[in-house]
């Protein structure tokens, strides 16, 4: 199943200028970062070690101006960013939910610049108070070095999981693994941490749980327990 996509458009290698377009987006943003930011900052990771470190600030700078919705003098790092997309080549870069896990399709046809100038400027389409809330993602997403899988999913979500439903509704995920009854809307803390402990219990090892899915069941609880606090 799709959760996010979206097209780049920019001159192919031999072309005498170099020009920038959007095709699709396909980025749903709440709760943030929602899939669309996430992909957004996928895309940005995977590229940005191959930029020029020249444009690293530069590439900062844009972000800064796009979540105080400066104006943006262009062109930016020699790409004009422009609508029309004739004589254009393109990307295309999409998060997939297979099997409950979210897998990356990343289609490079352009240079790492160019990708992430794209996401730069798939980020500057949203609604500001959205680009307010992903420019610092966008900024964390820069400073990973590593495989884009679960970890960088928990590292740009602020999340200890990187589930799909997780992601798509973070209340009703920890609602159920707590194992509240379907219809709660809002437990009081004494609920909670009685669901939290009786969770624990019932997964770990000592109590006859699985040895080796105790420390994930536990650390999922956790932070469903930690989700329903915070919005208490």
């Amino acid at each position: 199943m799709l959760l996010a996509e979206f097209e780049i458009f920019h001159s192919r290698p031999i072309a005498p200028t170099r020009r920038l377009a959007l095709g699709r987006l396909l980025l749903p943003v709440e709760p943030t970062p929602g899939f669309g930011g996430i992909l957004l900052g996928a895309v940005l990771a995977v590229h940005i070690a191959e930029v020029d470190e020249d444009f690293i600030p530069d590439l900062q700078r844009l972000l800064l101006e796009i979540e105080r919705d400066s104006r943006v003098v262009q062109p930016r790092l020699r790409h004009r960013f422009q609508v029309d997309r004739h004589g254009l080549s393109y990307s295309t870069h999409r998060m997939m939910n297979i099997d409950e896990s979210i897998e990356f399709e990343f289609q490079n046809n352009g240079t790492a610049l160019q990708q992430s100038l794209g996401a730069i400027y798939a980020l500057e389409r949203l609604d500001i108070e959205i680009r307010k809330q992903l420019v610092p993602v966008m900024l964390r997403a820069m400073k990973w070095r590593g495989p884009i899988g679960p970890s960088f999913i928990e590292y740009l979500a602020g999340s200890k999981v990187s589930s799909v439903s997780a992601l798509a509704d973070p209340r009703a995920w920890a609602l159920e693994i707590l194992g509240f009854p379907g219809g709660t809307v809002k437990p009081g803390k004494r609920d909670i941490m009685a669901r939290y402990r009786d969770s624990v219990r019932r997964v770990h090892p000592d109590q006859g749980g699985d040895e080796l899915q105790a420390s994930r069941l536990i650390l999922d609880i956790s932070e469903a327990r930690r989700i329903l606090l915070e919005t208490l």
